[in-house]
């Protein structure tokens, strides 16, 4: 939580400047006993709810100028209103970090153990030691990344976890061995024993896509039990969706949105004959291979890397 200065300097300048200043720096919202701090007593707060320069978001929580906040302010509102120590965390905290999107209709907000608060529009989480895993980002006090990820993972998923560790080490967020050791420093946690499982099978990084087509291409690798494979590489500078190394072996996956101009089918032939100079076989498949014909689609892989191997 932001603490009000009470310099000299600060009280200084009229009220309402010191309240819109405080404001700025929080998206626009404001706590009750923050205002209290800044010289208003409890009638001057009334009178600015009344007079609408004060518009209530929670119990002691307000925007200040008018009743509009966007979607920072609405967590920093969600943080204020439960009271010191808390963070914003689970979904919310995902998105603020960029981890994953949401589409949760509550905010998740995480206070330390000795409180229990309930505010309509927030799913309120307590957590023991708190303090340890919160920081500070874009002025609103939320969950580490890693503590994230690990409240994150009791909910998610096998391959979702995976897209969020990918998420994370691509954008340097944390690591394998801060993870590791949080799930282990809290293996009473729902999600401890989940994200050690996904760290013991997974390498972060390695299987971040960008289409639901190479999500649903990893899906059947992994229910097949094809090899581990790299995703989004470039092997002779071109870059491919999944490359199988040790076959030399590049599957795409094909959209017609993606594929359909000149100039990318010329774009596509070219590459493959780059590929195939080096020593690469690459196979293309469809949205409507892979959703009506996934068994065959892994067969081939299969057969191709078997054969490759062979050779």
């Amino acid at each position: 939580m932001i603490i009000v200065s009470s310099s000299p300097k600060s009280f200084a300048a009229p009220v309402d400047e010191r309240i819109a200043a405080l404001a700025a720096a929080q998206h626009g919202v404001v706590a009750r006993q923050q205002l209290l701090a800044l010289g208003l007593d409890a009638n001057a707060v009334t009178y600015r709810l009344r007079i609408g320069r004060l518009h209530r978001l929670h119990a002691g929580v307000y925007a200040v100028g008018h009743p509009v906040v966007g979607r920072h302010g609405r967590w920093i509102a969600a943080t204020l209103a439960c009271g010191p120590g808390a963070a914003l965390s689970h979904a919310a905290a995902g998105v603020l970090w960029g981890l994953r999107p949401s589409s949760a209709v509550y905010i998740d907000v995480t206070v330390p153990a000795t409180t229990r608060r309930r505010h309509r529009g927030l799913r309120v989480h307590t957590a023991r030691k708190l303090h340890a895993d919160v920081t500070t980002h874009d002025g609103i006090p939320v969950t580490t990344p890693a503590r994230t990820i690990l409240d994150l993972a009791a909910v998610l998923q096998r391959r979702p976890l995976e897209r969020l560790l990918d998420q994370a080490e691509n954008a340097r967020l944390t690591d394998v061995a801060a993870l590791d050791a949080l799930a282990r420093a809290h293996a009473g946690h729902r999600g401890a024993s989940k994200l050690l499982a996904a760290l013991d099978t997974h390498t972060p990084g390695t299987t971040l896509t960008r289409s639901e087509l190479e999500d649903l291409f990893l899906g059947l690798c992994d229910h097949a039990g094809l090899p581990r494979r790299l995703v989004n590489t470039w092997p002779e500078g071109y870059e491919v969706d999944f490359l199988f190394p040790q076959a030399r072996l590049i599957v795409e996956t094909d959209s017609w949105r993606h594929h359909r101009t000149r100039a990318a089918f010329e774009r596509d032939r070219q590459r493959d004959a780059v590929h195939a100079r080096a020593g690469y076989r690459t196979l293309r498949f469809t949205h409507a291979q892979l959703t009506t014909q996934a068994g065959t689609v892994a067969a081939t892989v299969a057969a191709e890397l078997g054969e490759r191997r062979a050779a």
